[in-house]
């Protein structure tokens, strides 16, 4: 199959990401014909400008097409629902606005859809030279086999690959199958992906088809960001029932098991603490053979500790609300829901 291609984008004040991003989109070596749809979502710093400058550039060449639309703030899902409702291509691919692509990005994607189509697929994310080192100690978090299991993009992920918003491909048919995403936010990235299997559609990982994600995060955010991320696994393990694994469970029993071992530890059996201390010696040596930078591998292992931290005590509240709670999701946590 030849599909053509439109790139949905969703911003929310974030008009310098808009800019990088499309700089990286009009330089690729791609040769046939896409568009870009940006999706402004309510921001009160606009990007308007922005994209229009590059539309002007755009006219010279029939190859590119810019589109930019404005629409109050719904969230993420919402918005990308919108720009792929309004999008002229057959196969829609979704990035987030902090993200930047090499210019054989679209080479790529259509060489594995050519050779294996399949109705959805995700690609990894990467860390530009460019990044910070705390982004690059956050990126190795998110993504080592050792941390996630790889389920991000890696090529050795542990069981079925779901793909995530930030790197997505859809195509209009599944899109409009399942009606797009859910006014959950984070996860309606893998509550799609088990509505697109439910409807007999197959997903894969291009590991060709890979981004430089920035995620523009101090400390701070990262450890609200994981949280959130820990809240919204057991909901979507109520409403996806077959697609709970026990493996969700780890940053909890690591974080609970940590706090035994430091216990034990005092109490004279010092075993299960030399464990976690071999567990981070991994941890940091995996960093460093992969960075290739001592501040990153030791920052490596803060920005683990949070991620598990985080998820993990966030995953058990969210556990026991969830399935002892006689609340919905939306009363029990509603900044997890935006409105439509």
């Amino acid at each position: 199959m030849n599909p053509s291609f439109s790139f949905i984008v969703p911003v929310y004040n974030r008009p310098e990401e808009v800019r990088e991003l499309l700089e990286s989109l009009v330089i690729q070596s791609y040769s046939k014909p896409f568009e870009i749809v940006i999706v402004e979502d309510g921001s009160t710093v606009s990007s308007e400008s922005i994209v229009r400058s590059f539309q002007e550039a755009s006219n010279a060449t029939s190859a590119i097409t810019i589109s930019y639309y404005l629409k109050k703030n719904t969230g993420p899902g919402d918005s990308r629902n919108y720009g792929m409702s309004m999008a002229k291509g057959d196969y829609f691919i979704i990035l987030d606005s902090d993200c930047i692509l090499p210019p054989n990005y679209l080479e790529e994607v259509e060489k594995s859809l050519s050779k294996d189509f399949v109705h959805c697929y995700g690609g990894p994310d990467a860390a530009h030279s460019s990044f910070s080192l705390i982004q690059k100690s956050i990126n190795y978090a998110m993504t080592s086999v050792l941390t996630t299991g790889g389920i991000r993009g890696n090529k050795k992920a542990v069981g079925k690959f779901q793909p995530r918003s930030f790197n997505m491909g859809i195509s209009k048919q599944a899109f409009e199958s399942t009606k797009g995403f859910g006014l959950i936010h984070p996860g309606e990235d893998p509550d799609l992906t088990f509505r697109i299997w439910q409807k007999g559609y197959s997903t894969k990982l291009i590991p060709e088809a890979y981004v430089f994600h920035k995620r523009r995060i101090d400390w701070n955010k990262f450890l609200k960001q994981v949280s959130k991320f820990g809240k919204v696994r057991p909901i979507l393990n109520k409403w996806h029932p077959g697609t709970a694994k026990i493996t969700y469970w780890f940053p909890t029993i690591f974080t609970l098991g940590l706090v035994v071992s430091l216990l034990l530890f005092v109490l004279g059996i010092p075993l299960p603490l030399y464990l976690y201390v071999l567990y981070y010696i991994l941890i940091f040596l995996d960093s460093l053979l992969k960075n290739r930078n001592l501040v990153i591998a030791l920052w490596s292992l803060l920005a683990v500790s949070i991620q598990f931290f985080g998820y993990g005590l966030s995953f058990l509240k969210s556990s026991i609300l969830v399935n002892f709670s006689n609340r919905k999701p939306e009363q029990l946590f509603p900044e997890l829901f935006f409105k439509p």
